[in-house]
């Protein structure tokens, strides 16, 4: 028999499934299984991005609570961007715009924050190096997680989203101290 029967001649699901055929097909079929089953083990005991929280806003809206954040808790200036050093438990603002992370923000090792972050105008990726966190940022939602530094240093804030011929450029800064 050949592939080159009509169907009239042939109906394919009455024909006999080879044994190794049945072999790969379980094999597929308990692969599938096993990665079905690992996505949500992963999401609870992976080390991957945390889990988020987003909510529409305006932009007009988002950089007025970035603004409000900024002047009540500014301790310096860095390079003409404000460093901000909010108290531990509260609510931490930054916002992507061309092309700047802004503010640059200081917060300190084991205390919890619950840390906003949108887009001014385009779609911005947030990629916080050396550790492996991943957000997309985008205008008119504000995405929402609770971390909490468990290391002091210096951690560099990238966006992974071309954004325009800035792009390159577009980086910010996070410290967070031992205190």
């Amino acid at each position: 028999m050949t592939s080159f029967l009509p169907p009239a001649e042939r109906i394919w699901w009455n024909e006999p499934v080879g044994r190794q055929e049945l072999i790969w097909i379980g094999i597929a079929l308990t692969w599938c299984l096993i990665m079905f089953a690992m996505m949500p083990i992963w999401h609870v005991y992976g080390k991957q991005n945390l889990s988020t929280e987003a909510y529409q806003t305006t932009p007009a809206a988002y950089g007025a609570r970035v603004q409000e954040m900024i002047d009540k808790y500014t301790v310096r200036e860095e390079a003409g961007i404000p460093v901000v050093h909010p108290p531990a438990g509260s609510d931490v603002y930054m916002l992507g715009r061309l092309w700047q992370w802004w503010p640059i923000l200081e917060l300190e090792k084991d205390k919890s924050y619950r840390f906003h972050l949108s887009s001014m105008d385009y779609q911005h990726g947030f990629s916080l190096q050396p550790v492996n966190i991943n957000l997309q940022v985008v205008p008119g939602y504000e995405m929402v997680i609770n971390m909490t530094p468990d290391q002091a240093g210096e951690y560099g804030v990238v966006c992974n989203e071309y954004c325009g011929i800035g792009h390159h450029t577009m980086v910010g800064k996070i410290y967070v101290e031992d205190k």
